[in-house]
């Protein structure tokens, strides 16, 4: 009888933990969510972290992934649907939002990588710039969907062009999730650590 209530115990526990997975989270007043629609895939939330410069808050961000992980290389090595979240603490001008993504490019892919996926930086770059000024509160989502490719969507509308490839897609995520990241702590959380 011991070893029935012990499983049924370790059931609870184990559907209680799932479920306060599963509830939304705050971080410095940012609400997450813990599923999205991206396209026809429902996603779940993956991590959060606040992304900090020089003792500034300037945005938080989370991950939205077919199926979590706290390996980053197997979020990287997705095909599916994703979504990375920010929303802006504090206000960016597009050029310098623009220039921290291409040197988080830059820092984690080789000169030929980067050679390869020039054109559809540049398209990024410019889609960055099309937004304007990130503001603070401002949704800002780097969506990827095997159909329409990479898209920028500020506060739910989509700006410029959709950029095709899912490895274009998974370069942007190293700025956050590769060797060198844009912030250390921000990938940890990002990775539900």
């Amino acid at each position: 009888m011991k070893l029935v209530w012990k499983t049924a115990a370790v059931a609870l526990l184990c559907t209680l933990g799932a479920v306060a997975h599963a509830q939304p989270k705050e971080l410095e007043g940012v609400k997450l969510v813990p599923t999205v629609q991206v396209g026809p895939a429902l996603l779940a939330f993956n991590g959060a972290g606040l992304r900090t410069r020089a003792f500034f808050k300037v945005y938080v961000a989370a991950l939205y992934v077919p199926q979590t992980s706290t390996d980053a290389q197997v979020l990287l090595a997705d095909k599916g649907p994703r979504r990375m979240a920010i929303t802006m603490l504090r206000d960016v001008d597009a050029a310098t939002f623009a220039q921290a993504l291409t040197d988080g490019l830059r820092d984690n892919h080789t000169e030929a990588q980067l050679a390869a996926f020039k054109t559809q930086t540049e398209t990024l770059v410019t889609n960055l710039k099309l937004a304007g000024e990130a503001r603070k509160g401002d949704a800002i989502h780097f969506e990827y969907t095997p159909e329409l490719g990479t898209r920028v969507i500020v506060n739910g509308q989509a700006r410029g062009n959709p950029i095709a490839g899912v490895e274009f897609f998974n370069a942007v995520l190293r700025v956050w999730l590769g060797d060198k990241p844009v912030d250390p702590a921000l990938k940890k959380g990002l990775l539900g650590g």
